[in-house]
């Protein structure tokens, strides 16, 4: 009895057959045409036509879309244009001007230390000195800044203090000279850990700052994507996802899709559903949004990640120590958010925070050990032998590893607890008042510590500007244009919240008076280009002058 696949190659005969005919007059009409060629030519005109579709292929398969090069291209021959480029450069230099004023944070002349004193200075001379930098800050402690200090209590700034000085010479880059610091590294992020709900197999690394935290997240799933084949790895992320995914994207060769938010402030499900290609490396949600303090749906997220088999990286820089805690606090979350919800393989949570950490503390944190491994950096050839470290840094300082397991154990899960509790009351009861006051709205349903503000009836940099000058410090917003307040344990103390609706109610009030008036002047502190938004990306088309906010043009010597 014949097998199945002779039956098959029979009824298929007729066709391979026909196949044939048809390939054999394909071969002869080739053929005829190229006889009037000599064989060289044949060669020359397939080289250059390989050398063309290579091309093409390399330039419109590139990182960066074609539209976005294409506009960024038009931006450069709009900028060459005499009267038009000049237009537009004279607008800039005057931007840049009217910053480099703003920005200059001390407003007194001062001597500037520009080389080493030959002889050394006393301790006491020293101490001196500081204290007279230390003067030159804003007053925190009145509680008119936004976020930047998230204590100061001076009971804990002191073992803070105590814990650097006894790890100040310690480096966790040599575990077996300092073991300690080894065990108090693996501590503090196993107690992460257990806060964010991992499994046995959950693990981490201690790194330098939420940025860092991100950027190591994103090159252990970039290194998984090359694994996987896919050779231009990409980002999917909310369009209020932290800017230090661009920059991950920017230092790693990876390609970033911002997806659009709903009218709560969330990313939209569709359009991430949308994104999401044979390249996406990553999926990213944010608990919360740095811009408005606002939860992306996690679990929705992270359907998405099981399906699509991808990972997802959750950004809990900002509010990490005060979501882990917010159910004993009395304040439920509406969704769950970490490792419990399947799909979820990183999160990433700022000790420095509301952790109460020095700065320069964070962890990243993942739900198995065979995602951080691609986190590490391993070089076996070098003449210094065997060269590893876990994040982007070498050596790192000890002594902010000691601290920052000095304030986890110092507050404890009950002092975390009552310090969500408090934080959380401040901010729902801000919340509740500014709701109520005509000629501004809250965007989307803040459940944290981040209250953004937006107006319809009024530019709501004015009233940026007008709280600045009553001393407040609070951050800018674009697209759309909005401030936020960042609410922290500073804020809860010394009826900081009053005064703080006081001053919004009064100049809310004068802007009424002539709500169409433009803004005037730039009092900006956090080195946000206040322009009308331009027809193209501001980062593709105005780019290059940006950089005139970048540290080396605040930290000038003039």
């Amino acid at each position: 009895m014949p097998s199945t696949d002779l039956l098959m190659l029979k009824a298929f005969e007729p066709y391979f057959e026909i196949l044939e005919v048809y390939s054999t007059k394909a071969k002869n009409y080739v053929n005829g045409h190229c006889t009037k060629y000599e064989p060289w030519q044949l060669i020359a005109w397939s080289v250059v036509w390989t050398l063309l579709i290579v091309w093409v292929y390399k330039f419109v398969f590139q990182p960066e879309s074609l539209w976005s090069r294409f506009k960024k291209r038009c931006v450069k021959l709009i900028r060459k244009m005499p009267v038009i480029g000049r237009k537009i450069q004279d607008k800039l230099n005057k931007t840049k001007d009217d910053i480099s004023k703003n920005m200059s944070f001390l407003k007194v002349d001062k001597e500037y230390v520009k080389a080493l004193p030959s002889q050394g200075l006393s301790p006491a001379a020293v101490l001196e000195k500081l204290k007279e930098y230390s003067s030159l800050d804003v007053s925190w402690q009145e509680g008119k800044a936004s976020g930047a200090v998230y204590s100061g209590e001076k009971e804990l700034t002191e073992l803070l203090v105590k814990a650097y000085g006894d790890f100040a010479w310690s480096n966790p880059l040599h575990p077996d000279i300092f073991p300690g610091l080894r065990k108090i590294e693996a501590e503090i992020v196993r107690m992460a850990c257990s806060l964010f709900n991992g499994g046995p197999d959950s693990c981490g690394c201690v790194t330098s700052g939420g940025t860092e935290s991100i950027l190591m997240a994103c090159k252990a799933y970039r290194e998984l994507a090359f694994e996987n084949g896919i050779k231009t790895p990409e980002i999917v992320a909310p369009q209020s996802a932290h800017a230090a995914f661009d920059k991950a994207a920017n230092y790693f060769g990876m390609k970033i899709i911002r997806v659009p938010l709903n009218k709560m402030m969330e990313v939209d499900i569709r359009a991430m559903r949308r994104a999401i290609s044979r390249n996406t490396a990553m999926l990213v949600c944010s608990t919360p949004q740095y811009p408005h303090g606002v939860i992306d749906p996690v679990p929705e997220v992270a359907k998405l990640a099981v399906k699509y088999k991808i990972p997802l990286h959750v950004d809990a820089c900002l509010g990490g120590f005060l979501i882990v805690f917010m159910e004993k606090a009395g304040y439920p979350l509406e969704q769950p958010f970490d490792f419990r919800v399947k799909g979820v393989t990183s999160i990433s949570a700022d000790t420095h925070k509301y952790g109460y950490a020095p700065k320069g503390s964070s962890v990243v944190l993942y739900s198995d050990k065979k995602y951080r491994n691609y986190q590490f950096f391993v070089a076996t050839d070098w003449q210094g032998g065997i060269y590893a470290s876990p994040t982007m840094a070498g050596s790192r300082p000890g002594g902010i590893s000691a601290a920052c397991w000095a304030a986890l154990m110092y507050f404890g899960e009950n002092g975390y607890v009552e310090a969500t509790k408090q934080i959380i009351k401040t901010t729902r009861f801000l919340k509740a008042e500014l709701e109520n006051i005509k000629g501004i709205f809250v965007f989307g349903n803040p459940q944290l510590s981040v209250i953004a503000l937006g107006s319809r009836d009024f530019d709501i940099f004015r009233l940026f500007n007008l709280m600045t000058a009553k001393g407040w410090n609070l951050n800018q917003l674009q697209f759309p244009p909005s401030i936020h307040f960042c609410i922290t344990l500073v804020h809860t103390r010394k009826r900081v919240a009053i005064q703080f609706l006081k001053d919004i109610r009064e100049s809310v009030t004068q802007i009424m008076k002539n709500p169409k008036a433009k803004t005037t002047g730039m009092v900006s502190s956090s080195l946000l280009l206040h322009l009308p938004p331009p027809p193209f990306p501001p980062s593709s088309s105005f780019g290059a002058d940006a950089l005139c906010l970048t540290p080396p043009r605040v930290f000038s010597l003039k």
